[in-house]
Formats: C-alpha cells, structure tokens, sequence
C-alpha cells in the first residue's frame, strides 16, 4: 500500500506538469505564435507543426501518466520530449537547471523510466483494466524509444544557425 501511494504522489507530481508545460505551449503568454516562434528560434523547422506536436504530446503524455494508463508508452514520450528539450534549449548551458542547463529534463526522464520500470502502482487504470504495460522491458522501451524518436526529430527537424566565426 505504502508503495501504491508513492507512485500515485510521483504520478500526480509528472503527469500535471507535463499537461501544463503543453497548455502553456497553447493558452500561455504567446500563445501557439508565440510557441512557434520560441521552436524558430531554437533552430527547429516546420515550427509551427513542431510546435501544436510538442504541446498536443505534452499534455497527452501529461494525463496518460496522470491516471496511470498506459505508463510504460507515455513514459516513452516523456523521454523523447525531455531528449528534444535538453539538445534544443539546454545544450551548452551545463548541467544547473538555474543555469540554463539539463538537469530538470534529465531529471524528468529518467522519473519516467523508474515509472516504466515499477509501473503506475494499484491505484492506476493500468492496475484497473489489467494491462501490462510497465517493467524491466518498458524501462528499455522508454529510454531507447525516446531517445530514438528525440533523435529522428533532432536529424529531420533541427538546423540551428550557424554563428559567424571571427576571422
């Protein structure tokens, strides 16, 4: 029980932020334009597309991981989406999230992976509807999953500019 509990904390604790770090792709401050223009300049191309993607898998990874369902596959975006996010926006700033750098999203994909590994735990709809879709093989599946998806986006879409070198 005390195990259950725990997973359903970390669940409720990655799942909604997750969710929110989409609707504000979306609804926050600059809306979707905004959005597309942040992905333009980071070097992605198609941003617009990049962009309602990011947010619409966010948020539906978000509530997958919310309500334990289908853990072992959202945790697999969650990787993928954190791989983007870290080679994107986080590269060159170090490790320090206050810095700039990796460590958040480092951080959040390797909790998804501990999910995939343990599962959402009883009180889950994965445990409800008796799917079996977490363990030592979905831990494997998110990590090479996500980071092979994070890679063929990162080999299709990102050309970031090349800065002038001082001659």
């Amino acid at each position: 029980m005390d195990l259950d509990l725990g997973l359903l904390v970390v669940r409720l604790a990655l799942g909604p932020m997750l969710i929110v770090h989409g609707w504000n792709k979306v609804f926050g401050g600059g809306g979707l334009d905004g959005t597309t223009g942040w992905f333009r300049a980071l070097g992605l191309r198609f941003p617009s597309v990049q962009a309602r993607v990011a947010a619409a898998t966010e948020m539906g990874a978000g509530v997958l991981m919310t309500l334990g369902l289908l853990t072992g596959l959202s945790s697999t975006a969650f990787v993928g989406l954190m791989a983007v996010a870290a080679l994107t926006d986080h590269r060159g700033k170090g490790y320090f999230v206050f810095k700039g750098g990796w460590e958040y999203t480092l951080l959040v994909a390797m909790v998804a992976i501990g999910l995939a590994a343990t599962g959402p735990g009883a009180w889950s709809l994965d445990d409800a509807l008796g799917l079996d879709v977490a363990g030592p093989v979905w831990a494997v599946v998110s990590l090479v999953g996500g980071i092979a998806a994070a890679g063929l986006l990162m080999a299709v879409c990102y050309r970031p500019a090349v800065k002038d070198a001082a001659i």
